[in-house]
C-alpha cells in the first residue's frame, strides 16, 4: 500500500493499492505491443500528440500545482512554474526532435553510408518526488518523440502526481499503454529492471539508489542514465556584484524549499568580501516567507517528509558542533508540519556534514577562502559534480573558470544553475552519468545504427 501524507498537516490524503505481479506482467506485455506500433509512427503524428500534452498541462496548471503542494509541500507559485516548464519541454521536442534525429550521412568507402537513430524500446523511468512533474517530462518528452515507450515508477510519496501525469498523456490522445504509471514500492523496481520488456533505465535520485540501479541494470547489460545528488559550489570572487550575487544565491538555495539537486549549497566566498556577503545573505534569507504551500504568499513550504527534515537538522547540528558559526536558523520549529527555517552557516570546513554531504533543504553553507585559486580547489573538493557557478564582474575571467577549471556537468557564470530543454543536463563523479535534454538527451535512448551500402 502506498500512502500520500500532506507534509504541511501530517494528514493522510490518499492510500493506493500496489500492483500485483500479474498486473505488472500484463502491463509490460501491453507496453511492448504499444511500442512496436508507436515506433512506426511519423514525427508529425508524434509531435501533434506532444503538443496536445502541452495544452493539457497548461489547462490544468493550477490543479497540478495544488496536487504537488498537498503531496510534497511545493508552494503553488513554484508548482505552476514547474508545469509551465513541462509544457515548454513538450513543445520543444515536438518542434525539434525531427531535426535532432535526422539520418546522418557519412562518407566512407561504401557507395552510401549513414547513421540512423532508432528507438530502443520500453524505457523504465525511476523518478523522485522533489520535481514530481518536471523530472518525468524532461525524460518523457524526448523519449516518446524518439519512438520509445515509457514505464514510470515514481516516488512512493507522490502517487497522486504520478497518476495525474499518466492522465496527461491519456487526455492528449497518446496510444493506450504507451505511457504507464506503475504504483509499486521502490523495493520492487529491481524486478522491472530485469524484465525482458524493459530495454533501458533512467533514474533521478540519490547516490545509493543510483548505485543499486546501475548494478542491477549492468548485470542485465541494459543502458542507464543517472542524475544523482549534487553539492553545488557557488564561487564568489572579490570583484563580484554582491547585491546581484546574493540575490541569485538566495533564489537558488531556497528554490523548491531548498530541495533541489542543483541548489547553491556550498558558497565559496573570498575573504575580502566575506563580511558584507554574510550580512546581505542573512538579511535576504530571513526575509523569505515560510508557510502553507497553498498560500500564494508562501515562498518556502515544508520539507517533503519528516525523515528528510530530521536528517537535514542532523547535518546542521553536527556542523555547528564541529565549529561552524550559525548566523541564521538552525533550530527545529515547533508545531505541525515538517518545516525547516532558512539557515545560514559560516566558517564551514572540510569534515563537516555541511561541507562533505548534500544538504537537501534551505541551508546555506559559507566556506571562506583566500583567493581564486583556493576557491577553485575548494569548489572541486567534492564527491559530487552536478552544477557549479562563479560570480565576478569580469565575464572573461568567469568564463575561463567555468569552462576550464570547475569539475561539474553544468557550469554557470553570474547566474544560478538550472535545467533548460535547449541545453544538455547531467553530472560527473558521484552525481551520475549521461545527459538529459537537448539533442544529447534524446540520443541517450536510441540505437545509433550504421547503415552501409556497397
Amino acid at each position: 500500500m502506498l500512502t500520500a501524507i500532506n507534509p504541511t498537516t501530517g494528514e493522510t490524503i490518499g492510500t493506493y493499492q500496489e500492483m500485483t505481479p500479474a498486473e505488472i506482467a500484463g502491463a509490460l506485455e501491453k507496453a511492448r505491443h504499444a511500442f512496436q506500433a508507436w515506433r512506426r509512427t511519423g514525427f508529425n503524428d508524434r509531435a501533434a500528440l506532444m503538443k496536445a500534452a502541452s495544452r493539457v498541462l497548461m489547462t490544468n496548471q493550477s490543479q497540478y500545482a495544488r496536487t504537488m503542494a498537498r503531496e510534497m509541500g511545493k508552494p503553488v507559485v513554484g508548482g505552476r512554474a514547474e508545469i509551465e516548464k513541462c509544457a515548454w519541454v513538450c513543445d520543444h521536442y515536438a518542434e525539434h526532435a525531427p531535426d535532432m534525429l535526422q539520418p546522418e550521412m557519412i562518407r566512407s568507402d561504401a557507395r552510401k553510408s549513414y547513421v540512423v537513430f532508432e528507438p530502443l524500446g520500453v524505457i523504465l523511468a525511476i523518478m523522485p518526488w522533489n520535481y514530481p512533474f518536471w523530472q518525468v517530462f524532461r525524460h518523457a518528452a524526448p523519449g516518446l518523440m524518439a519512438g520509445n515507450g515509457l514505464i514510470l515508477k515514481h516516488a512512493s510519496n507522490v502517487p497522486g502526481c504520478a497518476l495525474a501525469i499518466e492522465d496527461v498523456f491519456k487526455q492528449a490522445g497518446f496510444p493506450q499503454n504507451l505511457f504507464q504509471n506503475f504504483l509499486i514500492s521502490s523495493g520492487r523496481a529491481k524486478g522491472l529492471i530485469e524484465h525482458p520488456h524493459i530495454s533501458a533505465v533512467t533514474l533521478t535520485g540519490s547516490k545509493s539508489a543510483g548505485q543499486a540501479v546501475a548494478a542491477r541494470a549492468g548485470k542485465m547489460l541494459k543502458k542507464t542514465v543517472l542524475e544523482l545528488g549534487g553539492s553545488d559550489p557557488y564561487i564568489v570572487l572579490e570583484d563580484a556584484d554582491l547585491e546581484k550575487t546574493v540575490e541569485t544565491c538566495v533564489a537558488s538555495r531556497l528554490l523548491n524549499s531548498g530541495q533541489s539537486c542543483i541548489a547553491a549549497k556550498r558558497l565559496v566566498v573570498v575573504e575580502k568580501v566575506l563580511k558584507p556577503f554574510e550580512a546581505m545573505l542573512v538579511d535576504q534569507m530571513q526575509s523569505k516567507k515560510m508557510g502553507d504551500p497553498l498560500d500564494e504568499a508562501s515562498e518556502i513550504g515544508p520539507q517533503a517528509r519528516a525523515d528528510l527534515r530530521d536528517n537535514l537538522h542532523r547535518q546542521v547540528a553536527r556542523s555547528i558542533e564541529m565549529g561552524a558559526r550559525r548566523l541564521l536558523g538552525g533550530e527545529m520549529p515547533k508545531g505541525e508540519g515538517t518545516f525547516y527555517p532558512p539557515t545560514v552557516l559560516s566558517g564551514v570546513e572540510k569534515g563537516m556534514p555541511a561541507y562533505d554531504e548534500e544538504t537537501f533543504g534551505p541551508v546555506a553553507a559559507i566556506i571562506p577562502v583566500k583567493n581564486e585559486a583556493e576557491a577553485i580547489q575548494t569548489a572541486n573538493d567534492s564527491a559530487f559534480g552536478l552544477g557549479a557557478a562563479v560570480f565576478t564582474r569580469d565575464a572573461v575571467r568567469g568564463e575561463r573558470i567555468a569552462a576550464d577549471d570547475l569539475e561539474a556537468g553544468n557550469c554557470f557564470v553570474n547566474a544560478f544553475v538550472k535545467s533548460d530543454p535547449r541545453l544538455p543536463f547531467g553530472g560527473i563523479k558521484q552525481s551520475g552519468y549521461g545527459r538529459e535534454l537537448s539533442h544529447y538527451g534524446i540520443k541517450e535512448f536510441v540505437n545509433i545504427k550504421t547503415v552501409y551500402v556497397q
